[in-house]
């Protein structure tokens, strides 16, 4: 059986402003990137983000970002050690103790924004994001770039950990994302994104932008929720996926 795990960031509005469209992409994934209040989110959008959660079955993880809901936790923030590993862990307990409260288990973590970007660039801040994760609950799965420093970390450490593609963006030679300002940064198309995704899988590799191809693992799938017809995006690679006899489950036990 040839088995897919869709995950996406959610739960990204906060107070007056509405980010994304969770309860038309929950069904179509099976993994949840939970913004956990610094780069997106509020209480009140955390408890309905766990509780959609919940009613959808799918697996749940916390998104932890950098302190930045001006500019959505994609800004570079120049932090200790200390001070990254407590808002990790900060963010975490949030997360973790709202949704035991309703009765759903937290089972993984992927960094937001520029702490994702950085944990790739930076020694200091990614054994700060992994030693607090491990310190809280070392059950947990770390979710990261494919193949990438981050995982790398997390798997030296004793973590189990999840290899992150991605569905709507274009690679560089060196298995970094292309920068959005760039043209092709973004794949549009639904069928040239089932297209890479299945030659991922099933081949280990991918075609970057200057068409070289790379090797590259998968465990989970990401695809932008706030992007221009995400919901429709994803249903049409959704239904071609299933064309093709791929099933889809939660990366994670």
């Amino acid at each position: 059986m040839k088995t897919i795990d869709i995950n996406a960031d959610l739960g990204e509005s906060f107070g007056a402003y509405t980010i994304g469209n969770d309860e038309k992409l929950l069904p179509l994934v099976t993994s949840a990137n939970v913004a956990c209040g610094f780069h997106a989110s509020d209480p009140e959008t955390l408890i309905h983000t766990i509780d959609l959660v919940k009613q959808n079955n799918v697996a749940l993880g916390a998104h932890p970002g950098y302190r930045d809901l001006e500019g959505f936790g994609r800004r570079d923030m120049s932090l200790s050690y200390k001070e990254v590993y407590s808002l990790v862990k900060y963010q975490l307990a949030a997360v973790d103790g709202l949704s035991k409260s309703v009765g759903v288990k937290m089972k993984y973590v992927k960094p937001h924004g520029a702490l994702y970007n950085k944990s790739e660039v930076c020694e200091e801040t990614r054994r700060a994001i992994i030693d607090s994760i491990y310190d809280y609950n070392a059950s947990l799965y770390v979710m990261g770039m494919s193949m990438g420093k981050l995982v790398g970390c997390a798997a030296e450490k004793g973590l189990q950990v999840i290899n992150e593609v991605f569905l709507d963006r274009a690679y560089n030679d060196n298995r970094t994302l292309v920068s959005r300002s760039i043209e092709g940064a973004m794949i549009t198309d639904p069928m040239v994104a089932s297209e890479r995704i299945i030659e991922m899988i099933e081949a280990g590799v991918v075609k970057t932008i200057t068409g070289k191809k790379i090797p590259i693992q998968v465990d989970s799938i990401c695809v932008h929720g706030d992007t221009d017809g995400a919901v429709q995006f994803l249903k049409d690679i959704f239904n071609e996926l299933k064309n093709k006899n791929y099933q889809f489950q939660s990366a994670v036990s």
